[in-house]
């Protein structure tokens, strides 16, 4: 092959064809790759994925539903409860938990806290009002305004200290005076739940107290239950509920693995049996 021959034919398909001697020969034209030669294509389906707002939408129908179931079951169960024997007197709603798994030894896993209802008590709750420079304000605005002065006097009598416990819904105290009152009180007071919520020497006595009608103490401490009330006899059913709900969530968020710590839950009348709530 000569070097002008050789050159066309590298020319023509990108190599030297010694194979063709002096002769050269047109190179044949690529074929493009069967079908049947081509990688299949990935199957992808047709439909597209759901979009995150129908997602949450779906999300939020169920919780609407179960939200809905449960509120029904909450109702069912105050209706039962209302079906004992009445009394000649107003009677209490109080909501009992039964917790499980809950290790009372950690201090983290106890509590104390203070809890307005939504609904209110149903009754005007009754305030005592431990105070010194807020002493007169108390007077004007509290069920019962104790001095300063009458704390260590008031000690010395166990007697009215229990009665004084027991007559009060709701105790508040300006908290400068919670040391002298831990240890003048605490004994009578401390163990009935009852020991004042602290509040600020200049706080406004009148929004104070009315809010401190509403109030209730919740408390878990050496054994695993809670009671608390929760309201009176004498309101609706559905206030009951509100007050209810409101309750479990609060004590729900503070428990270490939420509800799943709570073993039943029960709702009574004072003097009527104890119905169980499905939450």
């Amino acid at each position: 092959m000569t070097e002008k021959a050789s050159k066309v034919a590298t020319k023509a398909t990108g190599e030297p064809n010694e194979a063709l001697g002096a002769a050269t020969v047109p190179a044949a034209p690529k074929r493009a790759p069967s079908v049947a030669s081509q990688p299949a294509a990935k199957h992808t389906s047709l439909a597209a994925p759901a979009a995150p707002v129908a997602v949450a939408k779906a999300k939020a129908r169920g919780k609407e539903k179960e939200a809905a179931n449960t509120g029904a079951s909450i109702a069912v169960s105050i209706s039962k409860a209302r079906e004992g024997e009445k009394r000649k007197f107003e009677q209490t709603w109080d909501l009992i938990f039964a917790l499980k798994n809950v290790d009372l030894k950690k201090p983290e896993n106890r509590f104390s806290f203070d809890f307005q209802l939504p609904a209110g008590r149903g009754r005007k709750g009754k305030i005592a009002f431990i105070a010194d420079s807020l002493l007169e304000d108390a007077k004007k605005h509290a069920d019962y305004a104790i001095g300063r002065t009458d704390i260590e006097r008031m000690a010395k009598d166990r007697k009215a200290l229990k009665k004084m416990a027991k007559d009060y819904d709701f105790f508040v105290a300006e908290a400068p005076l919670m040391p002298l009152i831990g240890k003048s009180f605490g004994a009578v007071l401390g163990t009935r739940g009852k020991m004042p919520m602290p509040v600020p020497p200049k706080a406004k006595v009148d929004a104070l107290v009315e809010a401190a009608r509403n109030y209730i103490r919740v408390s878990l401490r050496n054994t695993p239950t809670i009671q608390v009330p929760i309201g009176s006899e004498s309101m609706k059913d559905e206030d009951v509920q509100k007050n209810l709900e409101a309750v479990f969530n609060a004590i729900k968020e503070r428990l270490p693995k939420g509800k799943n710590n709570i073993r039943a839950v029960f709702i009574k009348l004072t003097m009527g049996k104890p119905v169980k709530v499905e939450m």
